[in-house]
């Protein structure tokens, strides 16, 4: 059984930055893909960020070159830097871990998310 916890989250000022970590359990963590998806009120889920095993990195239009995924598969854990916060990027954030083949597709795993909010 594959567990993820993330946390980081919090509330941030416009053009803040916060780094949300999810520690992995279970599985065999190096061997995955790994992607961040947000899911606003009212707005459908969407994928922000997807990194394979290999460390190849694909990002949401909305947030190249301002957030960036990375792992550590020493600790089992997924990154996601957020640099020039914008309001719009208020949501619950959830890591997971999924497969790569021509896109990132998630596996039926899901963290308990963690809040973002971009607010003044």
């Amino acid at each position: 059984q594959v567990q993820l916890v993330e946390s980081g989250g919090g509330l941030v000022q416009p053009g803040g930055s916060l780094r949300l970590s999810c520690v992995v359990s279970g599985g065999f963590f190096s061997d995955y893909a790994m992607g961040w998806y947000r899911h606003a009120p009212g707005k459908q889920r969407d994928l922000v960020a997807a990194i394979r095993s290999g460390g190849r990195t694909n990002y949401a239009d909305s947030v190249k070159g301002r957030f960036t995924i990375s792992r550590d598969n020493a600790k089992n854990t997924v990154y996601l830097q957020m640099n020039s916060l914008k309001p719009e990027d208020t949501a619950v954030y959830y890591c997971t871990v999924g497969t790569y083949s021509g896109h990132y597709y998630p596996y039926d795993y899901w963290g308990q998310g963690t809040q973002v909010t971009v607010s003044s």
